[in-house]
């Protein structure tokens, strides 16, 4: 893979190449992207979304959105950085092409943003619970109708596509989605294959999917457009990561680790003894001792070794993506950055102590449970009836939930595989509390 046709700023529906020294300086292609994210409906659903603690009333725990603007942040320090050294190892980029550090920090910024957009209400249950829907409960009557990657995409159903597919499907009015650069596409996409085969490697790449069965097609655009290099085999579609995702996984793989402890400390889930010990000694080589010990309350002190943690781990990650540019570049790169740090053994410890103590509490299993059984209810109400109404045979109360829905949900489609799909990213679009609220008016709470 080479840096200038990574660096792409094509967008759906592009006629004419665009050139990087043919960009207005004061609205660059890059920082478009970042726009059109952050004005987009489904962003501003991250509002309401879970991050860690779902429904938490509190005003210091962080939901999708704030979680996502942080990401963002720190993912355009780890582009710009990385960038800067880039432009001294390959010079002609600039000074033949154009390109900027900032460049970089804007792809990077926009696939942070973006990177939590597909994700259903109720955190990671409810990408499980979804599944789960398809494989156990009433939705296992539609696998005999489907291919084996189309029942896949529903049995594993993946944040992660379903962001491809939020930012790139085209209708009425929006053709191409959010029409971001193809780089941006290509950074935003941490696992470029499709479904199936499952796991094939243990390449970081593989871990999970990047795009449903409906996308294949767009991404293969992307993927060439790029010059992803072709990992998979036969019929199996697979490619290797646009570098600049390796930067998009670190700054979420940073964030998550350090900011959810902070959740956990404030919401007294951690003892904040063990928490300072904990961060302590992530940062012990960089604390201003004075600075600290006049620090008198717990959530300044977590605050600044919180912010001093993130610098490190920035300051280490494009040391360890500029040392391995070469094999990543080549797709030979097959673990995360931060599976490299120095900082591992600290990394891990921070994160066993928050699967025990916050991911596990009392609160989040509670809510977790609760969850599986809104989504199950609003998957079954809704393609049950899309299907009747597809068949001719919907019921009255069918025709009602149907009126509900909205009018760019394409309900006709002639694909099953389609109607359940667009049924399953509806309901992923859904906040937290509007799952509840559509909820209770199909259980009649609502009088």
């Amino acid at each position: 893979m080479n840096w200038e046709q990574l660096l792409s700023l094509k967008r759906f529906g592009d006629t004419n190449k665009r050139l990087r020294q043919e960009e207005d300086e004061t609205r660059l292609g890059f920082e478009v992207d970042y726009d059109r994210v952050i004005f987009s409906s489904e962003f501003r659903s991250l509002q309401d979304k879970t991050q860690v603690i779902p429904l938490s009333q509190t005003d210091f725990v962080h939901t999708r959105l704030t979680h996502s603007l942080e990401v963002s942040v720190v993912g355009r320090s780890l582009g710009r950085k990385v960038g800067l050294k880039i432009l001294e190892k390959h010079p002609h980029l600039k000074r033949v092409h154009g390109y900027l550090p900032n460049d970089f920090g804007a792809i990077v910024a926009s696939a942070a943003l973006a990177h939590d957009i597909g994700n259903p209400p109720f955190g990671h249950s409810g990408e499980k619970a979804i599944g789960e829907f398809f494989i156990s409960r009433e939705g296992n009557q539609y696998k005999a109708n489907l291919s084996e990657k189309e029942y896949q995409d529903l049995c594993d159903f993946e944040g992660n596509a379903n962001g491809f597919k939020i930012v790139t499907q085209s209708r009425s009015g929006r053709e191409g989605g959010l029409r971001l650069s193809y780089a941006t596409l290509g950074a935003f996409t941490k696992y470029p294959k499709e479904s199936l085969p499952k796991k094939p490697t243990n390449h970081i790449a593989d871990k999970k999917y990047g795009f449903f069965q409906s996308e294949k097609e767009a991404f293969q655009d992307v993927a060439e457009e790029l010059g992803l290099y072709k990992r998979g085999t036969g019929d199996s579609l697979s490619y290797a990561r646009h570098p600049l995702a390796f930067l998009v996984e670190a700054a979420d793989d940073i964030c998550y680790t350090i900011i959810d402890f902070e959740d956990g400390i404030n919401l007294g889930l951690i003892e904040e003894e063990y928490a300072l010990e904990y961060l302590i000694k992530l940062v012990k080589d960089k604390i201003n001792t004075k600075k600290y010990n006049r620090l008198t309350n717990k959530k300044d002190r977590v605050s600044y070794l919180r912010a001093l943690a993130i610098g490190a781990l920035i300051d280490e990650v494009v040391e360890l993506f500029m040392n391995n540019e070469e094999a990543i570049l080549n797709g030979n790169f097959n673990v995360s950055l931060l599976d490299k740090s120095k900082y591992e053994a600290q990394i891990n410890d921070i994160i066993k102590l928050s699967i025990e103590k916050v991911y596990q509490s009392k609160e989040v299993i509670d809510k977790e449970v609760a969850g599986y059984e809104v989504l199950n209810t609003l998957l079954n109400t809704y393609t049950t009836a899309v299907n009747r109404c597809y068949s001719g045979s919907a019921s009255n109360y069918d025709k009602l939930i149907l009126k509900g829905l909205p009018v760019t949900l394409d309900l006709n489609n002639d694909s099953l595989y389609n109607r359940l799909l667009n049924v399953c990213h509806y309901v992923s679009l859904l906040s937290d509390s509007q799952a509840i609220i559509q909820y209770k008016k199909i259980k009649g709470f609502s009088f």
